[in-house]
């Protein structure tokens, strides 16, 4: 490390895809002075998440939040046990456990502690306790001594709905996260709902500040796109002096199936017509042939980047350690 003004690095999206980038680019900080800051979308109604949201109105769904202070958490065993612990997913109690006082509330509530996950409830406890979500994150992120920040997209939880045409070419429109993610059809049409919830401030000075801008890798209709959709976070987007770096995925997932390699990168100019980009980084071997994927990244104004960021297995992961080092070149350039 060499003491010279760090990188400033902003990376968008949300769950494992983020939590990829995040920790790739703590990969980067062995070769490059990074200042990493991660933009978190707050769609998500599944699971822990949509659960809590459904009891708490208002409330910023904890999950894609959690798993992105995780990523970033420091390596000192204390620090590293603690982002264990926010992780830890509470499991069912196996019925010959209960008592007979605890058998009737789980008749009741059966669901219980059941499928949440430790930081979910102490990022709502942090919330509700500070009465600021950023405030709650920041609080956070020095527990597990995370090498970097995270805030969230928008100050309040915000509903993704997709128009879709389905198997048999019927249009249907679908109404959730998680239910436009695992619905079988293509989207033709997203949005938010509200159309223009309130982006958090700290993010947008985040993006004006920095040297990088990163979109992806991610569930590209509700991780990666939502952040577009935010009017005032697009326009800083826009207006930002910042280079910008697309990781594409490895493969289509549920949400974009059908959608080839460069079909993600022209959705990204369908919801987002002024945004320019500098750097696409694709892994050779699963993005197919390259040269639709090189046109379509010229048509943003950016570079292909070809490099082996996936997992040795075989399987459509990215993984960290390979795309930190196909990051640090691109990111170096910046300086």
């Amino acid at each position: 490390m060499t003491g010279a003004t760090p990188t400033r690095v902003v990376a968008f999206g949300g769950g494992h895809g983020l939590s990829a980038s995040l920790r790739a680019l703590r990969r980067c900080a062995r070769d490059l002075e990074l200042d990493i800051t991660a933009i978190v979308t707050v769609g998500d109604d599944g699971g822990s998440s949509g659960r809590l949201r459904a009891e708490r109105d208002a409330l910023l769904p904890p999950g894609d939040l959690r798993q992105a202070l995780a990523a970033l958490a420091d390596d000192h065993p204390t620090t590293r046990r603690t982002a264990s612990l926010m992780q830890h997913r509470f499991a069912a109690m196996p019925a010959q456990r209960r008592t007979p006082d605890a058998e009737r509330r789980a008749d009741r509530s059966p669901d219980g502690l059941a499928g949440h996950a430790v930081g979910n409830l102490l990022l709502l406890g942090l919330i509700e306790m500070l009465g600021d979500p950023v405030l709650a994150l920041d609080h956070a992120a020095q527990m597990v001594g995370a090498r970097g920040r995270v805030l969230p997209m928008a100050l309040h939880a915000v509903g993704i709905e997709a128009d879709m045409v389905g198997p048999a070419g019927e249009a249907v429109t679908v109404r959730g996260q998680h239910a436009v993610a695992v619905a079988d059809g293509r989207v033709t049409a997203l949005r938010l709902h509200p159309a223009n919830p309130p982006a958090c401030p700290e993010a947008l000075a985040a993006v004006r500040e920095a040297d990088w801008l990163i979109f992806g890798p991610g569930s590209w209709y509700t991780s990666v796109l939502p952040h577009l959709l935010v009017p005032d976070l697009a326009a800083a987007i826009v207006a930002s002096p910042a280079r910008r770096l697309v990781t594409l995925n490895l493969s289509a997932d549920k949400e974009t199936s059908g959608l080839s390699t460069a079909d993600h990168l022209a959705a990204l100019h369908w919801y987002l017509p002024e945004l320019r980009v500098d750097a696409v980084l694709a892994d050779a071997k699963w993005a197919g042939e390259p040269e639709p994927v090189r046109a379509a990244a010229q048509a943003l104004g950016a570079e292909l980047v070809l490099a082996p960021v996936a997992v040795a297995d075989g399987s459509p992961r990215h993984d960290p350690e390979s795309l930190g080092v196909a990051l640090v070149p691109v990111l170096g350039s910046a300086r």
